[in-house]
């Protein structure tokens, strides 16, 4: 088709217009082009692990005494200076015995003992009588007055529960501490075989001690009371337990028995556990509790056994065991008593209601363990102290508890840990 000059100059001007107006028209922006970022996903499991150990978080709503001040043991007030030498109440509980049946004890089938060799009880699992046994239960290491009672007294045992980070550093500043633990677990069932039950509660267990290496020795059931039919089978879980720990170059705590549990002729079916622990190089842990205050019950006689003025049926209820079955047997295997103080849970006592030391003070007082409730409570923890010193078997007793959680805060030891390290020090 011919196109003229001037048809060529039309076109040319229609171009340039159409162009100038498609300018001026708003444009809508281009999507920026955004590379994808693919993030890990990191399963739960794999999201715990990556916590270190040793981490404690402090909560935020943690608070620190302003009194405190290790760094010169200062008193908290002129009126609660220790003393060196315990105070004994003016009033000591009446050591009535308890009626028991005039019948000789039960005769219960008890194993031979064995003899265990190896060169004894190696010199660090003799209880110094020289020293405090006194020493603190923690639950969680969320206090800094915990660390500090530790440093300050180096004390003979201590003991932790699912919380274990912070050993490592209770291993590093007190070397000679013997450090038990326990991780909670409710589950308590004597059913099957004891053995397969004590190998599969191990393992359930192992990664923690895998990554606690400062833990000396470990505890399994907390508190069982397993009663006359069924301690057999508890004595031989207790055994598998210290066979399969020790497997994996681990130690084991047995027993872990409840305050005022068990009677005599049923732990005597429990020796051939502590046969076993001995060969093993483990200890024995039972708890002791009191309450008003933790004389109650001292001096009382278990039943069908006489009268002994040193013992009782709440504290130093062990000594019924060491000085009726272990001790005439040769079986001194040392003992943590693992939770100790006061627990107004017990049944049958005399006071008013309560659960912790915390709700006792003004009993004690007007008992004359002191002129206020704090040293009433220290007064009667020397007393006890006093007391486990006698025994050598005896490697020490960890006061409930300091990093109490829920229920616990009536036995919050954490405001008195500056007290109760005044206390272990002037022992020295």
């Amino acid at each position: 088709m011919l196109i003229t000059k001037s048809g060529k100059l039309l076109f040319l001007c229609c171009l340039i217009l159409l162009l100038t107006q498609a300018a001026c028209v708003e444009q809508s922006p281009l999507p920026t082009l955004a590379a994808p970022i693919s993030l890990p996903q990191m399963q739960e499991e794999s999201l715990a692990m990556a916590v270190p150990p040793t981490f404690t978080p402090l909560p935020a709503t943690a608070t620190i005494d302003p009194r405190l001040n290790f760094a010169d043991n200062s008193p908290l007030s002129p009126t609660l200076t220790p003393s060196s030498t315990p105070i004994f109440p003016t009033r000591t509980p009446t050591r009535t015995p308890t009626p028991t049946p005039s019948n000789t004890p039960t005769q219960t089938p008890i194993p031979a003992a064995t003899t265990i060799g190896g060169g004894g009880i190696p010199p660090y699992l003799q209880g110094d009588p020289n020293r405090s046994k006194l020493s603190i239960h923690v639950i969680a290491n969320n206090d800094r007055r915990i660390m500090e009672f530790v440093r300050q007294t180096h004390p003979a045992v201590i003991k932790g529960v699912d919380d274990f980070g912070y050993l490592a550093e209770v291993e590093r500043i007190s070397p000679n501490t013997i450090i038990v633990a326990r991780r909670d677990d409710i589950n308590q069932d004597y059913g099957g075989n004891p053995e397969e039950a004590a190998r599969r509660y191990v393992q359930s267990q192992l990664r923690q001690y895998q990554l606690n290496p400062a833990v000396d020795f470990w505890e399994g059931w907390n508190e069982p009371d397993p009663g006359m039919d069924r301690m057999a089978w508890y004595a031989r879980f207790e055994q598998e337990r210290v066979r399969e720990l020790a497997r994996y170059g681990f130690r084991a705590a047995i027993g872990g028995f409840a305050s005022g549990v068990p009677e005599v002729e049923e732990f005597a079916l429990f020796i051939p556990a502590i046969e076993t622990a001995m060969q093993y190089g483990g200890i024995l842990t039972l708890h002791e509790y009191s309450a008003p205050v933790m004389t109650e019950g001292y001096g009382s006689a278990l039943p069908g056994y006489p009268y002994h003025d040193d013992r009782g049926s709440l504290t130093f209820r062990y000594r019924w065991f060491y000085e009726e079955l272990l001790l005439p047997r040769g079986l001194a295997i040392p003992l943590v008593i693992s939770e100790a103080g006061i627990d107004g849970i017990l049944g049958n006592r005399p006071g008013p209601p309560g659960k912790g030391w915390a709700d006792f003070q003004s009993y004690a007082v007007d008992q004359g363990w002191g002129s206020n409730g704090v040293d009433a409570f220290i007064n009667q923890l020397a007393w006890y102290d006093a007391g486990v010193r006698q025994d050598s078997y005896v490697l020490g007793f960890t006061v409930f508890t300091a990093g109490p959680v829920a229920q616990w805060g009536p036995y919050d030891i954490g405001p008195i840990l500056p007290r109760m390290a005044d206390y272990v020090r002037s022992q020295e």
